[in-house]
C-alpha cells in the first residue's frame, strides 16, 4: 500500500461515494477505484459494501479507516515536525501525559513555560494504556509526565515534580466532606466507585484491605471525568490523587491510616540530542516550587 491509497480511502470512508471521493483526492473515478481494488486485494477482503447509493463499510473497512486517520494525523506531525525546523518555524513539542494526572497542577506551569519560550507550540497528548518513558527513548513524544519514575536508565532525564496523596473524595455535600479526617470503617458504608485507570489500583486495594475496609464497587470507568462526576453527583465515593480534580464540586479528605502516595516526575531523553527547548523547559520544572 502507498499513501496515495491512505488519502482516497478515507475520502471514500467519509464520503461512502466514489465520485465524491475521487473529486476530493484530485484523481479521476477510475483510478480511485482501482487504488480500492488493489488496497482490497493486499488486505485479502472487502473494506466496502459496493450497493448502488447504499455503499457501507465492511467490519474490516471500519478497522482500517480507524488505522489511516492514525496514519494521517501522524504524517501531519511529520510535515508540521519538518516545516519547523527547516522553515525556521515554531519548535512543535509533544509531551505526554498518564491519564489519570489532573490538569490544575500544570495549567501554570506550561503558561510559564510558553511566556519563556515564545517560540515553541505545545502538543498534549494521552498516554495510552501501557505507554510510558520507552514512548520517550523511541521519540514519539519529546517528554512524558509519569505518576511514578521509570526504572533507572541513563538515557533518561528524570525530573521529580511532587508528591501526591491518595485521599478520598466525595461531593461537598457528602457526609463525610464535613470531617477532617475519615476512618475506614466511615467509607466502608458508602458506595464506591473504582478507578480502573489507576496506577496504583492493586496497592489502593491492598491498601484498603489492610485496614479492614473492603470496598464492593457498585460503579467502575477507567475514564477520570467519568469517575468523578459520578462522585460529584451523588453519595459515591473514591480514593483518588489530591490534584486531579477536574470536575466542581469534589472535596477530598485523608483517610486514617492510609498514607499511600505517587510522586510525579517529568521524563525527557538525556543528552544533547535533546531539543532545546525541552531541554529549558526540563529545567523549569526542576526550579519550580510545585507546592
Amino acid at each position: 500500500m502507498d499513501i496515495n491509497q491512505v488519502r482516497y480511502f478515507l475520502n471514500l470512508a467519509e464520503t461512502l461515494n466514489f465520485t465524491e471521493a475521487a473529486r476530493r483526492s484530485g484523481v479521476s473515478q477510475p483510478s480511485l477505484t482501482r487504488a480500492i481494488q488493489r488496497l482490497e486485494e493486499d488486505l485479502g477482503s472487502p473494506l466496502i459494501y459496493r450497493d448502488g447509493k447504499d455503499s457501507r463499510l465492511t467490519a474490516l473497512g471500519r478497522d482500517v479507516q480507524a488505522e489511516f486517520m492514525r496514519i494521517e494525523l501522524a504524517l501531519r506531525n511529520v510535515r508540521e515536525h519538518s516545516e519547523s525546523t527547516v522553515l525556521g518555524r515554531r519548535r512543535i513539542l509533544d509531551i505526554a501525559v498518564a491519564p489519570t494526572i489532573g490538569p490544575a497542577a500544570f495549567a501554570a506551569f506550561f503558561d510559564d513555560a510558553l511566556g519563556e519560550l515564545p517560540s515553541v507550540k505545545i502538543n498534549m497528548h494521552q498516554l495510552l494504556a501501557g505507554e510510558g518513558a520507552n514512548e520517550v527513548l523511541s521519540g514519539k513524544y519529546h517528554a512524558c509526565i509519569l505518576p511514578r519514575a521509570p526504572r533507572s536508565n541513563p538515557k533518561l532525564n528524570v525530573v521529580p515534580l511532587f508528591r501526591e496523596p491518595f485521599l478520598l473524595a466525595c461531593a461537598e455535600s457528602h457526609p463525610l466532606a464535613g470531617k477532617d479526617v475519615v476512618s475506614t470503617e466511615a467509607i466502608a458504608a458508602y458506595p464506591y466507585v473504582d478507578r480502573l485507570a489507576c496506577e496504583f489500583h492493586t496497592e489502593i486495594t491492598e491498601h484498603l484491605m489492610d485496614h479492614d475496609a473492603v470496598m464492593q464497587p457498585r460503579f467502575s470507568a477507567d475514564r477520570e471525568d467519568w469517575v468523578q462526576q459520578v462522585v460529584a453527583h451523588g453519595r459515591a465515593i473514591c480514593i483518588m490523587p489530591e490534584r486531579s480534580i477536574v470536575v466542581q464540586g469534589i472535596v477530598t479528605r485523608p483517610v486514617e491510616g492510609i498514607s499511600l502516595a505517587r510522586e510525579l516526575v517529568f521524563v525527557t531523553v538525556s543528552g544533547s540530542g535533546t531539543p532545546l527547548e525541552i531541554r529549558k523547559i526540563a529545567q523549569l520544572a526542576a526550579r519550580r516550587n510545585w507546592s
